[in-house]
Order: structure tokens, then C-alpha cells, then sequence
């Protein structure tokens, strides 16, 4: 079986890490095919929605520092590492307009909790730990932890968990807002996957449109954003999807929206 597999399922597209020998721990090769895979989805008129989550009992372990012994010490080779191979799951993250659900149960520690962080939306199980583990074997977090994670929960907070490496649950990330909900473990990814299904029956063009207002909003001020809202506002309202949307809704049905 591969390493991480990709699956689309009635505008679902599911992304699994699966290493759970290894605790879904990613080399460089599995890391390249999960930003490929993220790119794919971008451009699937298919795809709605995206699922990240990992098989077995746990989310993701981080990198697999087994599969690093060549780089050694050398400096270079580590910031080309992560700037070559590992940052490009934050680029295309960043790329993707579609939401992103991270369905979260066991460790997601280091990097694996900054590829969690890196998601739209956290749904987690009780089993799901959360730590910033970096700092416990003297680094510093190398997958955007320090970008992500303040945003979430403000620095003060954000520096506790980065510079004490300490592990929260998942109903602590719940209180902090770092997940959104917490599901029992044998029912996490049917409601993960229905959750994503309510929103793949929604207008994709809107849900794109808004999801990029959120995102851009965050860095404007309220005059910029509320002059690209009425942009965005501008360009739906002419678009088969809101026609489409207004006429089920006056006929009391189910819309019926075009991929894109």
C-alpha cells in the first residue's frame, strides 16, 4: 500500500497519511506526493472539499528523522529541505481555495500538528494530543507553527505551547480554538466526512469566494475588505450558481450546482 493515498468521493477528497508503523511520520518522496496530491485537488472540478487525516492511531508524528541521516549538520541542506520539499504543503495549502478539514485522533506532534494547523478546520477525537515538540529536541518549529498557531490563539498562549513543547488534548484545543469540534474516536470520521458533505452541497463557487474573503480579510483593513467583498458580491450574484440557488429556494428544493 502507498504511504499516503488520495481518494475522491462525491466531492470529497480524503488525504490520508499512512505510515501507522511509523506513526504516519512523512519522508521527502511522501511529502512531495501530499503537495501534489493538494495541487490535484485544487484543480479537480470534482472536488469540493478536503479531508486530511491519518491511518491507524495516530495523526502524524512529524518527519521521519530516520530518513534524514545524509543531511547531517549541514545547514544548507536542511533549509533546502524545508523550503524545497516540506514548505510546499504550506504553499499549496495556501493556493487552495476549497476548504480543508483535518480529522485529528492520536499524536500530531511538530510538524504533524503544523500540517493540522495548516487546515481550514480541526475535528478531533479524545485521543488526539497536540504538541509543538520542536522545541524538545532544540529546534525551532521549521513547518509554520509560530505563523499558524499564533494566528489561532494569540502569542501569549501560542508561546507557551511553542516553547514548552507540553502536550494539550483535545478538549483543551477545543477551549484554545484550535479545533473545532471533538468527536468520539469511532465516530470521527463519519461526522468529519458528513460535516465536509454540507458543505460540498453548497455553492462551490461561494464557499471559494468566501473562503478567500476570510483569509484575505485577516490581512486588510475593514474599508479593503469590505471593498473586495462587494467585488466577490458583484461577480456571484450573476453566476448559475446563485440563480440556481434563489430558484431552489423558492421552489423548496435541493439546489443543484455545476463542479468547478
Amino acid at each position: 500500500m502507498a504511504d499516503i493515498e488520495y481518494s475522491v468521493s462525491a466531492g470529497v477528497a480524503t488525504i490520508t497519511l499512512n505510515r501507522p508503523e511509523r506513526m504516519n511520520a512523512f519522508t521527502v518522496p511522501m511529502i512531495d506526493r501530499w503537495a501534489e496530491y493538494v495541487q490535484r485537488a485544487r484543480t479537480d472540478e470534482d472536488v469540493r472539499v478536503v479531508i486530511l487525516t491519518g491511518a491507524g492511531e495516530a495523526f502524524c508524528a512529524g518527519i521521519d528523522m530516520d530518513s534524514l541521516d545524509e543531511i547531517g549538520h549541514d545547514p544548507l541542506g536542511w533549509k533546502n529541505l524545508l523550503g524545497d520539499h516540506i514548505h510546499r504543503i504550506a504553499f499549496a495549502m495556501e493556493e487552495l481555495d476549497k476548504p480543508v478539514i483535518a480529522a485529528v485522533s492520536g499524536p500530531a506532534v511538530g510538524a504533524g500538528m503544523d500540517m493540522a494547523l495548516m487546515c481550514d478546520m480541526r475535528f478531533a477525537a479524545p485521543s488526539a494530543r497536540f504538541s509543538e515538540g520542536y522545541i524538545r529536541l532544540g529546534l525551532v518549529p521549521g513547518d509554520g507553527g509560530c505563523y499558524y498557531l499564533t494566528r489561532l490563539v494569540g502569542p501569549a498562549v501560542a508561546l507557551e505551547l511553542l516553547l514548552t513543547g507540553d502536550f494539550i488534548g483535545a478538549e483543551q484545543a477545543e477551549h484554545y480554538g484550535i479545533v473545532n469540534r471533538v468527536v468520539r474516536d469511532a465516530d470521527l470520521m463519519d461526522a468529519t466526512r458528513a460535516f465536509a458533505a454540507k458543505i460540498a452541497e453548497r455553492s462551490p463557487l461561494a464557499v471559494r469566494f468566501t473562503k478567500r474573503a476570510v483569509y484575505q480579510s485577516m490581512q486588510s483593513d475593514l474599508r479593503t475588505s469590505l471593498d473586495l467583498i462587494s467585488s466577490h458580491m458583484a461577480v456571484i450574484q450573476t453566476t448559475h450558481d446563485a440563480a440556481e440557488a434563489l430558484d431552489a429556494f423558492r421552489a423548496k428544493r435541493a439546489p443543484r450546482f455545476e463542479g468547478r
